[in-house]
Formats: C-alpha cells, structure tokens, sequence
C-alpha cells in the first residue's frame, strides 16, 4: 500500500491543516465585515497563504515519496513521462508551494 494523501496519517494532517485555514478565512472574513484596519487583514491574508503553501507542500513531498518514486523505479518509460510532466506542471502552476 502507497503512503500518500490516503494514508491516515497524511489524511489526517492534511485536514487538520485546511480547517485551520478554513478558519482563517472565516476570520478574515469577520475582519472586513468589521471594517478593520487593511493591513491587519493584509497580514491575514498572508498567513492563509503560507498555511496553504505549507499545505500543497506537504501534499507534494508525499506525491513524490510515492506516486513518483514508485514510477520512477518500476514504471514504464511512459509512465515515469507521465510523471515527471505531472511535476513539471505542478511546478509552473503552482511555484508558490514552498510557503515560508
């Protein structure tokens, strides 16, 4: 059995990470209602940005422990293609996974 995001484990830090950010947006959410300062709210925004880079980063080392690893070693020539495109993709979209 693969260890990716279907892995307990990873499905539970996984979630416990978006609800933390679901509650952070909920918050920035109140914090327009509420008229408060641009800049505290900027600041927030920018918290919800890196616990979701944070998120995608942890989401992506587990694709490539094993999604990629295992294509890499026994996989087709197709299918290690296949994979590497998949990371290429992911990294032209979405550079910003490192977070902080």
């Amino acid at each position: 059995m693969q260890h990716d995001h279907r892995d307990p484990e990873i499905k539970k830090k996984l979630l416990a990470r978006l609800r933390r950010v679901e509650g952070q947006v909920g918050a920035i959410r109140r914090m327009v209602e509420a008229d408060q300062y641009c800049v505290d709210i900027l600041l927030q925004i920018s918290a919800v940005q890196g616990a979701l880079g944070k998120t995608g980063k942890l989401l992506l080392g587990t694709h490539v422990e094993t999604c990629v690893a295992s294509a890499l070693e026994s996989g087709s020539k197709k299918e290690r293609e296949k994979s590497i495109d998949e990371l290429l993709e992911v990294f032209s979209k979405y550079g910003g996974l490192g977070g902080r």
